[in-house]
């Protein structure tokens, strides 16, 4: 496995702990280079979580796409093996934002 991988396993069961709605994009062929490795969409907010391992830093691309999910109110978080925990704060965040109208 991956050290990569590994990262998405453990986001995946924050995910599942808490009942997300989530799922993998296809990329290439008919899908978008550059969409997060995660999207879903948590107490009617949408987020993409970008999975990096060690040092790796996202792309210009993945980048492009972080903020243009945030540019229109969605959350977008790169996380790593050091920073796992932004999955946990940014589901907290959806719920304080539950039933808040844009």
């Amino acid at each position: 496995m991956t050290p990569e991988k590994k990262v998405k396993n453990k986001v995946v069961a924050i995910l599942k702990e808490h009942k997300v709605y989530y799922f993998y994009p296809m990329t290439g062929g008919y899908g978008s280079s550059g969409v997060p490795d995660i999207v879903g969409c948590y107490k009617g907010h949408f987020f993409g979580i970008e999975c990096k391992a060690g040092k790796n830093k996202p792309t210009a691309l993945q980048l492009k796409n972080i903020r243009d999910i945030q540019n229109n109110n969605g959350i977008a978080i790169v996380v790593n093996e050091k920073n796992i925990s932004d999955v946990e704060t940014m589901l907290t965040t959806c719920q304080i934002l539950e039933g808040r109208t844009l």
